[in-house]
């Protein structure tokens, strides 16, 4: 046990003194003792010297480390145009040349307009996606990017390292918490914007169908459902053609044609689409929305499909049904006409003899 140090009534008797005087407008501050004995600390267990801290997640959840800043806008339009193509089941992709404010203010409200005589049209209590279609510009590279995640970045989120109870070094409150670095080598970031998913899509750059097109001005057109009469009136209005998508007339639609808005308009150019994953050129969205009826024709169509294969296929197996039965019915005939025929022979003959 160490000795208790001790300090003289003389020595103490001043220090007192010194705390107690203090100049004015001084900012010197004296100890304090409260008695002649050392304040002592007691030693920290034994266990917190030989285990160490649990490792925590040393960043919030909604921010986890990137291989770029979050902060920058490239790294937020990145986010906006991945979350748009998880999400987004048709997206019509234009190319705009020079378009003007004032002209995209104006294709944007003769879309809203058409769209809404559409939804008047239909069933109150159908459930109508035209709020949710937006026609917006894009940035062409970082679509193109994040067009490559979405595609070929599959994340495969892999468990935390096991520990052992066992380890003397492997503290029980560990159980249940990754060990995640706060760096963007980590393999347990697997999001968008990590290093594992840029590494993983770097090399396809061009694999895409979709790469050729996204290029220079482009612009979107996002719909929430597939939806083919919403896109036959979106068609009519960005991108015309007789007779299937004709134009709005000047009597029903003014608008329309505006000189600011048909202005716009000719700086519009369809390139194609991707409709529930699969890339569709302009023949092929025109044909999505050409479909009468929109999905609930398409449904009609299948069923009436199904109908008439099913309807075929019974007509065919009965078919060679009945001729099996009227051939085993012919051959019963022949063989009873042709016992009757023995028997009316052995009848002649007996009665002969």
């Amino acid at each position: 046990m160490q000795p208790r140090p001790s300090i003289c009534s003389r020595c103490l008797r001043h220090l007192t003194n010194a705390y107690a005087y203090q100049p004015q407008g001084s900012h010197r501050s004296y100890p304090k003792y409260s008695s002649t004995a050392a304040a002592t600390t007691p030693a920290p267990p034994i266990e917190q010297t030989i285990l160490s801290a649990p490792p925590l997640t040393r960043y919030p959840p909604t921010q986890p480390p990137s291989h770029r800043p979050p902060e920058f806008r490239k790294s937020q339009l990145h986010r906006q145009y991945t979350s748009l193509l998880r999400s987004t089941p048709l997206i019509l992709l234009l190319q705009h040349n020079n378009l003007k404010a004032t002209e995209l203010m104006a294709i944007r409200r003769e879309l809203a307009i058409a769209l809404q005589k559409l939804d008047d049209q239909s069933e109150p209590s159908t459930f109508s996606p035209s709020k949710g279609i937006k026609l917006q510009i894009i940035q062409s590279r970082i679509f193109s990017a994040a067009l490559r995640i979405v595609e070929y970045w599959n994340p495969t989120i892999s468990q935390p390292p096991t520990l052992n109870p066992q380890d003397p070094t492997t503290p029980s409150s560990m159980s249940g918490i990754p060990n995640t670095t706060p760096s963007p080598t980590d393999p347990l970031v697997t999001h968008s914007l990590s290093r594992r998913a840029r590494n993983a899509v770097i090399s396809k750059k061009y694999t895409h169908p979709l790469s050729p097109l996204l290029s220079g001005p482009l612009a979107i057109l996002t719909f929430p459902t597939v939806s083919p009469a919403h896109l036959k009136i979106a068609l009519s209005i960005l991108s015309p053609r007789a007779p299937g998508f004709p134009a709005p007339l000047r009597r029903s639609n003014p608008g329309y044609h505006d000189p600011v808005t048909q202005a716009g308009l000719q700086k519009l150019l369809l390139l194609g689409a991707r409709i529930e994953g699969r890339v569709f050129d302009t023949e092929g969205v025109r044909w999505v929305g050409g479909i009468e009826g929109g999905l609930e024709g398409m449904r009609g169509q299948l069923v009436g499909m199904l109908q008439g294969f099913g309807a075929g296929l019974t007509g065919a197996l009965e078919g060679a049904s009945r001729s099996l039965y009227l051939t085993m019915e012919g051959r019963k005939s022949m063989l009873e006409g042709e016992g009757k025929g023995e028997d009316d022979g052995e009848v002649k003959e007996g009665g002969g003899g």
